[in-house]
């Protein structure tokens, strides 16, 4: 992985998870009565050690892959990151905004997720950028 920080993509991950853990704790009972699902879950203290393991694999991917497109760019500070950052977080967007148009999820819904997303994205654009 050549251009790219170990270190930095261990502690973009954590950020990512810990970031989208308390935007779910925060915005968990709003998602539970969007969703009107008694299975679902949206607080990370409550939820089975294996989906949290899981969780933090899907942050480990969602980091390597901003990394390698960081890299591709040859983006070598945190602002040219933000602004790769802020592109990427179309591609989220744009399937937030179908499963709104096609699926009938409510638009408040598709911005807890969003906001999730763009925060998200942005964070591990910053921290990857600075580590560059």
């Amino acid at each position: 992985m050549r251009g790219i920080n170990i270190l930095a993509i261990i502690v973009a991950t954590v950020a990512a998870f810990l970031f989208s853990s308390i935007w779910y704790i925060t915005f968990g009972k709003a998602r539970m009565k969007l969703l009107k699902n008694e299975n679902a879950s949206a607080d990370m203290r409550k939820v089975p050690a294996s989906q949290k393991l899981f969780e933090l694999f899907r942050s480990l991917v969602v980091v390597v892959v901003i990394a390698h497109l960081l890299a591709i760019a040859g983006v070598t500070d945190w602002l040219g990151a933000v602004g790769v950052g802020i592109w990427l977080v179309v591609f989220p967007g744009m399937i937030l905004v179908g499963a709104t148009l096609w699926d009938k999820r409510p638009w408040k819904l598709s911005a807890i997720h969003g906001g999730d997303w763009l925060f998200k994205i942005l964070i591990v654009s910053v921290i990857l950028g600075l580590w560059r």
